[in-house]
């Protein structure tokens, strides 16, 4: 009888992981609430995943419960290194589950002493996958515990099958989403740019022309301010523009940043070293994080020379936009002072890098950003 409640209590938590999997739509947390359910339904009490891009470069997922000798430092033993399950792996031969003769980690944090490893010497190993995608891998692992049973094993790779079809099913939808996105921007841009900034082009042109029809001076007057503020307008809305689709951007990122900077009125001079192509999602926001500092030189620094910086080494991708213009009392035990700023620093931070801000009164403001490639 007991078997039998065992078996439906293994049932219901499977059925569970798989609505958890069906609804979500973040990887991050699917990953953590799908880790403790199927602990708890195999009674093991911990477990880690690594999700491993297509270079074989791995990062800590989601874990649960780990020995305290694995968490020591941020859970640093887990995040550099290697280890026979990335080995397996990264050369093919992990296809299925399987039994872990020992957990190179853990026999490391013994030999160097690190702390308590909870009696945990093996460990089991299963890919996740979709097809012929292959994501990183899910561990199990229990004190005293050499080897697990078929019946584990198949119940580990049913799981890791689901996770895997998953995180396929996420990214789908992401790029749709993004691909929506776009197409929704560029449709908004089109709009803007056929009928209000028609019209402003059109209203400049009016001024212009009633004004020559006229011999009164105020009126001349009011009529020189309608085309001033109509020619601001344009330029504003030609940036608004430039933000919503950015043209040129298929030809690098310091294209864009120029012809953005032409249309802003500004003149940027430009370093570039080692740079050559850059991930799509580091590219796109680096040009927004450009954009931005741009349009902060443009309203608050009171100078149309900026300076505009970009390397690239095997591991970072740096950017910096430098003016010499009016400058603003900041030091970093303060907050940053603006919204722009701190959604500058808030993209740096997605993206795992560093921001730093610079900046004194009448001497100018400098930014500049890292950003790990790996």
């Amino acid at each position: 009888m007991r078997g039998k409640d065992n078996r439906i209590h293994e049932l219901n938590t499977l059925k569970t992981i798989a609505e958890k999997l069906n609804e979500a739509t973040d990887v991050e947390e699917m990953l953590s609430d799908v880790l403790r359910e199927l602990l708890d339904v195999t009674e093991l009490p911990t477990g880690w995943i690594f999700l491993i891009d297509e270079k074989g470069h791995y990062e800590l997922a989601a874990d649960y419960a780990l020995p305290a000798a694995l968490m020591r430092e941020q859970k640093r033993p887990m995040c550099q290194g290697g280890c026979w399950c990335l080995d397996q792996y990264q050369d093919g031969r992990l296809k299925k589950a399987v039994n872990i003769i020992s957990c190179k980690r853990i026999e490391e944090a013994i030999e160097h002493k690190w702390g308590n490893t909870m009696g945990i010497t093996h460990h089991a190993t299963v890919p996740l996958r979709a097809g012929n995608e292959k994501f990183g891998v899910l561990n199990v692992a229990s004190p005293h515990k050499k080897k697990f049973t078929e019946e584990e094993l198949a119940l580990l790779e049913s799981v890791a099958f689901q996770i895997g079809t998953a995180m396929k099913r996420i990214q789908l939808v992401e790029k749709e989403r993004s691909h929506a996105l776009t197409e929704e921007r560029n449709r908004l841009a089109q709009d803007l740019h056929d009928s209000v900034n028609q019209l402003l082009f059109s209203i400049m042109l009016t001024a212009r022309g009633t004004k020559e029809m006229t011999e009164q001076e105020d009126v001349k007057e009011m009529l020189t301010y309608m085309q001033e503020l109509s020619q601001e307008a344009l330029t504003e809305m030609k940036g608004l523009i430039w933000q919503l689709r950015p043209q040129g951007l298929e030809n690098g990122i310091t294209a864009a940043l120029c012809n953005y900077a032409n249309v802003l009125g500004l003149k940027l001079e430009c370093n570039i070293e080692g740079v050559c192509t850059l991930p799509n999602h580091i590219e796109e926001e680096l040009w927004k994080i450009g954009q931005e500092a741009l349009n902060n030189c443009k309203k608050h620094a009171e100078t149309n020379e900026i300076s505009f910086e970009l390397s690239k080494t095997e591991s970072t991708v740096m950017m910096v936009v430098e003016d010499n213009g009016r400058g603003f009392h900041y030091d970093e035990s303060t907050s940053i002072p603006s919204l722009g700023l701190k959604g500058m620093r808030e993209r740096v931070t997605k993206l795992k890098g560093r921001f730093s801000l610079q900046s004194t009164l009448g001497i100018g403001t400098k930014i500049e950003i890292n950003i790990p490639l790996k």
